[in-house]
C-alpha cells in the first residue's frame, strides 16, 4: 500500500485530504475519559497540516442507529483535537450536507475540519452496496485525496473504510502503517518464545484468534471472564461466574489441540470471588475472597485471577521474546479486582520481550492503572481489528488501501 510519506512527496499544498480516523473515544456525560485514539492520529494530521493540506477528518463514534443522536456527536472529539493541535478545528454538524460542504469550503491550507459522526448516515454501515456506494460518492465530493488512518475500523466493510478509497487516490497514514508493521511481528516475523495473554469477558469473542494462535504461539495464558468456560471444560464448578456453556466443547478441543501441538496452555490455579458484581461507580469495598479453582463456592462469582496465578503468569512471561496481550485479567475498573491485570501489565514491562497491548480494554487498563504507555513496545488502537488480523482474516480497510 502507498503511504503518507509518498503522498507528502507528491505534494498536498491546497489539496483537500480526507483522513478516515478513529475518534471513537469513550465518553462519560459528554466528557472524554481516554483521548488515546485522538492522540494516535495526530502525527498524520500534523504532517498534512504542515504540508499545507486542507484536512477533512471523519470518524464514527459508538453505535447510533443511522440517524443523528446528540449522545454520539463527535463535537467533544473535535474540540479535543483542536486542543492537541493547538489550533482551531472547524466542526460540521452533518456528514455530507450543507454544514460539511461549508466547513470544507471554508478551509485554508493548513487548517482542519471534522465532520459529524459518519454513522449518523445509514449509508455508512449499510449492507446494500448501492446505498453504501452513494454515501461514499457524497463523501468523495468533499476531498481530492484519501488517507486511511483509522486502524480501529479497518475490519469493517463500511462506506468510509471500504468504498471511499476506491473513489480517490488513497494512502495509508502513519498509524495504520505502524499497526500493520507491528502485527507482522506477531504473525510473519515472530521472535520466540512467543506468549499470548487473552482475557476479557466472552470466550466466543476469542475463539477465532485462539484457533489461529494454536499454530503460532508457544504459550497461551487465559484470564478474565472467559477463563470460567475453560475451567468448566476442565471439569471445575464455577459458581455464578460468567460461563458460556455452549462453548465448552470447543474449548475442550482447543486444550487437546494445544497439547498435541506442544503449545503450553496456562490457566488459573486460584481466583478472586465475591457474591455479586461490584458497583463500578461507587467502588466501595466488596470484601472479596481468594479460592483455588477447584473450590469456587456455588453462590460466588470469579472477578479476577488470584495472587498465585498472577505470580505464575509473571513467571511465564519473564523469558519471552514476544508477547501479545488482549483483554484484562479481571474487573480492573474496581480496585478489589485490578491486581491480576496490574501484575500482568507489570510483567510485560519487566520482560525483555517485544510487547504489544491489543487495544480495547487492555489499552484502557494500561492508562487507568497508571502505567507508562511509552514503556510498552506498542499499544494498538484497534482491539477487534488486531484480533481479526491475528485470525488471518482479510481486513476490508487494509485491502482497500492495497488496491
Amino acid at each position: 500500500m502507498k503511504t503518507i510519506d509518498e503522498l507528502l512527496a507528491e505534494g498536498v499544498d491546497n489539496k483537500r485530504v480526507f483522513v478516515r480516523a478513529d475518534l471513537n473515544v469513550p465518553l462519560a456525560e459528554g466528557v472524554i475519559t481516554d483521548d488515546g485514539r485522538i492522540r494516535a492520529v495526530l502525527p498524520t494530521i500534523q504532517a498534512l497540516v504542515g504540508a499545507g493540506a486542507k484536512v477533512v477528518v471523519a470518524s464514527h463514534l459508538g453505535r447510533p442507529k443511522g440517524a443523528p443522536d446528540p449522545a454520539f456527536s463527535l463535537l467533544p472529539a473535535a474540540e479535543r483535537l483542536g486542543e492537541l493541535l493547538g489550533a482551531p478545528v472547524a466542526f460540521a454538524q452533518d456528514t455530507v450536507g450543507p454544514a460539511a460542504h461549508g466547513a470544507v469550503d471554508g478551509l485554508q491550507p493548513g487548517q482542519v475540519a471534522v465532520i459529524e459522526n459518519l454513522r449518523f448516515n445509514p449509508g455508512e454501515t449499510s449492507k446494500d452496496d448501492t446505498e453504501r456506494g452513494e454515501f461514499a460518492d457524497r463523501l468523495a465530493a468533499l476531498a481530492d485525496v484519501y488517507v486511511g488512518d483509522g486502524f480501529g475500523a479497518v475490519h469493517r466493510g463500511h462506506a468510509s473504510v471500504l468504498d471511499l478509497p476506491a473513489r480517490l487516490p488513497h494512502y495509508a497514514g502513519y498509524l495504520i502503517a505502524t499497526e500493520v508493521g507491528v502485527l507482522r511481528k506477531l504473525t510473519d516475523e515472530v521472535q520466540r518464545p512467543y506468549a499470548v495473554v487473552l482475557g476479557g469477558a466472552k470466550v466466543s469473542d476469542k475463539l477465532g484468534v485462539i484457533d489461529h494462535l494454536l499454530e503460532k504461539a508457544d504459550r497461551i495464558l487465559i484470564g478474565g471472564g472467559m477463563v470460567y468456560t475453560f475451567l468448566k471444560a476442565q471439569g471445575h464448578e464455577v459458581g455464578t461466574s460468567l460461563l458460556q456453556e455452549d462453548q465448552v466443547p470447543a474449548v475442550q478441543d482447543y486444550l487437546k489441540r494445544a497439547e498435541a501441538n506442544g503449545v503450553e496452555f496456562v490457566l488459573p490455579v486460584d481466583v478472586v470471588v465475591a457474591p455479586a458484581f461490584p458497583d463500578l461507580k461507587a467502588k466501595a469495598p466488596t470484601h472479596p475472597a481468594t479460592v483455588t479453582v477447584d473450590a469456587i463456592p456455588a453462590d460466588q462469582q470469579g472477578l479476577d485471577i488470584g495472587p498465585r496465578t498472577a505470580a505464575l503468569y509473571a513467571e511465564k512471561l519473564a523469558d519471552t521474546a514476544t508477547v501479545f496481550w488482549n483483554g484484562p485479567m479481571g474487573v480492573f475498573e474496581h480496585p478489589d479486582y485490578a491486581e491480576g491485570t496490574k501484575v500482568v501489565a507489570q510483567a510485560l514491562l519487566d520482560s525483555p520481550a517485544f510487547t504489544v497491548v491489543g487495544g480495547g480494554d487492555s489499552a484502557a487498563a494500561v492508562r487507568i492503572l497508571g502505567f507508562d504507555e511509552q514503556a510498552f513496545g506498542h499499544i494498538s488502537t484497534g482491539g477487534g481489528a488486531s484480533l481479526e488480523y491475528l485470525e488471518g482474516k482479510t481486513l476490508p480497510g487494509l485491502a482497500a488501501l492495497e488496491n
